[in-house]
C-alpha cells in the first residue's frame, strides 16, 4: 500500500478525480486530497472525503484532524503544518486536474494556496495531469511553463484529445482517464525505467499520392503501433504517436500527430526524435512514391504510367543521428521464406538496437488483424512471440526494450 496525495485544482475535469480516488483506494492505496477553492466550485470536499475516508484540506490555515497522517497511519501527537506534513508523508503526489493557473504557479515557485505550497515543499515524486481548453494548452506561456517543469524532473502527462467542456469544441486538453492516471502513479511507485522516459511511436501506413484521389499505400491499420503506445503509457512513459492514416480510437494521455505521406512522417519524427528516449518505428513507410504526382484527377480514358522514386529511409536517418541513451527499435514486415534473414540484415545495416520481424504471409496475423506473431531480434538473440493479441505482443516488445536499456 502506498500513500497517494491527490491535488485537485479548478476545472470541469475535477469530477474525474473522484474516480481516481475510488480506483486508488480499491487498489489498496491510502489517499489524502487537497482541493483549491476553485476546485470546490466543481466537486465538493464531502465527495472526496467519503471516497478517501479522510478529511479534505483546502486552506493553508485549516487544521487537519489527522495532523498530516494518511488513513491507516498513527496520528502524530503534535500539530504539524499541513502543507509540509502531507507532502512529506506522501509516496507520490498527483495533481489532477492541473489547471493552466496551477501549472503557472508551480513553474514560477508561487505558494499562495495550500496546493501550490504543498507542491513546492513536496519530497515525493510529483506528477501533473493538465486539463484545460485546447487554446490555453497551446498558448506559448503554458508550453513554456510545461517545459520548465519537465526540465526540473517533474512528470507532466500529455492531455488527451477529444471533446472539450465548451459545446462544439474539440482538441487537446482533456484530462486522461482515471485508470491511466493511476497507471502513471503505479509506474512511478514501482520506480520502473519508463516513468521518466519519453517514447516516440510511429503507427499506420503512409499514402503516396498519384493524383488528387489515388495513392500508393499499404494495408497497415495502425493497431500494432497503437498497442505499443498504450502499453508504454501504462508503464508510465510520456508517449507521442506519429499516426499515418490511422482511423482507430485515440487514448487519453497520449499525444498524436497525424500525417499522410512518408515525407510528412519523416518531418514529424525529425521534430520529435531529439526529445525521445525510445523510438518504436512501427509504421509501414512506403519505399517508393510517384515521381510526379498530378494535382488534379487523371481521367479514366487518359491511361496511367507511373514513374516511381525511392523515399528516404526514415529509420536509418534517425538512427544515424541518435544521441547516447536513446533506444531505437525497427519493425520489418517480411513475406515468406528468408524473412528472418532479411530482418537480421536490417538490424545491422541500420545500426539499431532491435528489430521486430513479422511474417505477413501468415493468415490472421499482421496487417489489419487483431493478432500478431513476431520474432524480436537483438544482438544478443531472438525471441518468438505469438500468435497473440497485439497488446500482448506490445508488452513483450517493451520487455525487450527494458532489457536493452538496463
Amino acid at each position: 500500500m502506498a500513500r497517494l496525495l491527490l491535488g485537485v485544482s479548478g476545472g470541469i475535469a475535477a469530477y474525474k478525480a473522484l474516480e481516481v480516488v475510488r480506483l486508488a483506494t480499491a487498489a489498496g492505496h491510502s489517499v489524502r486530497v487537497i482541493q483549491t477553492a476553485n476546485a470546490q466550485r466543481f466537486v465538493g470536499a464531502a465527495s472526496f472525503a467519503a471516497l478517501s475516508g479522510a478529511p479534505v484540506l483546502t486552506d493553508e490555515f485549516e487544521r487537519d484532524p489527522l495532523r498530516g497522517a494518511f488513513p491507516g497511519d498513527a496520528i502524530p501527537s503534535h500539530d504539524p503544518a499541513g502543507h509540509l506534513a502531507l507532502s512529506t508523508a506522501a509516496d507520490v503526489f498527483l495533481i489532477a486536474p492541473a489547471s493552466a493557473n496551477t501549472i503557472a504557479k508551480l513553474a514560477h515557485g508561487h505558494a499562495d494556496n495550500l496546493l501550490s505550497a504543498a507542491a513546492l515543499a513536496a519530497a515525493a515524486p510529483l506528477i501533473l495531469a493538465p486539463a484545460m481548453n485546447d487554446r490555453m494548452w497551446a498558448n506559448p506561456a503554458t508550453q513554456a511553463n510545461i517545459a520548465v517543469l519537465r526540465e526540473r524532473g517533474i512528470e507532466v502527462l500529455e492531455p488527451a484529445t477529444g471533446r472539450l467542456a465548451t459545446a462544439g469544441e474539440w482538441g487537446p486538453g482533456r484530462l486522461p482517464e482515471p485508470a491511466q492516471l493511476l497507471a502513471a502513479v503505479d509506474a512511478r511507485l514501482r520506480g520502473g525505467s519508463w516513468s521518466a522516459t519519453r517514447t516516440l511511436v510511429t503507427a499506420g501506413g503512409t499514402r503516396e499520392p498519384i493524383d488528387a484521389v489515388r495513392y500508393i499505400g499499404n494495408r497497415s491499420s495502425g493497431r500494432m503501433g497503437f498497442a505499443l503506445a498504450a502499453a508504454a503509457a501504462a508503464r508510465g512513459s510520456q508517449v507521442v504517436v506519429v499516426a499515418a492514416n490511422v482511423s482507430l480510437p485515440r487514448a487519453g494521455g497520449i499525444r498524436y500527430i497525424d500525417v499522410s505521406t512518408a515525407a510528412e512522417l519523416a518531418a514529424a519524427c525529425e521534430e520529435e526524435f531529439t526529445g525521445a528516449d525510445v523510438l518504436l518505428m512501427c509504421a509501414a513507410v512506403a519505399d517508393f512514391r510517384p515521381a510526379a504526382p498530378v494535382a488534379g484527377k487523371i481521367a479514366k480514358g487518359q491511361g496511367l504510367e507511373l514513374e516511381l522514386e525511392a523515399t528516404a529511409d526514415v529509420l536509418a536517418t534517425l538512427a544515424a543521428r541518435r544521441r547516447e541513451g536513446q533506444t531505437v527499435v525497427g519493425f520489418a514486415a517480411e513475406h515468406g521464406p528468408g524473412g528472418l534473414a532479411r530482418a537480421r540484415g536490417k538490424l545491422a545495416a541500420k545500426s539499431i538496437d532491435a528489430i521486430v520481424c513479422n511474417d505477413v504471409s501468415q493468415a490472421g496475423v499482421g496487417f489489419d488483424a487483431e493478432r500478431n506473431a513476431v520474432t524480436i531480434i537483438t544482438a544478443d538473440g531472438e525471441r518468438e512471440v505469438g500468435p497473440a493479441a497485439k497488446r500482448e505482443v506490445a508488452e513483450a516488445v517493451l520487455d525487450a526494450v527494458e532489457a536493452l536499456r538496463r
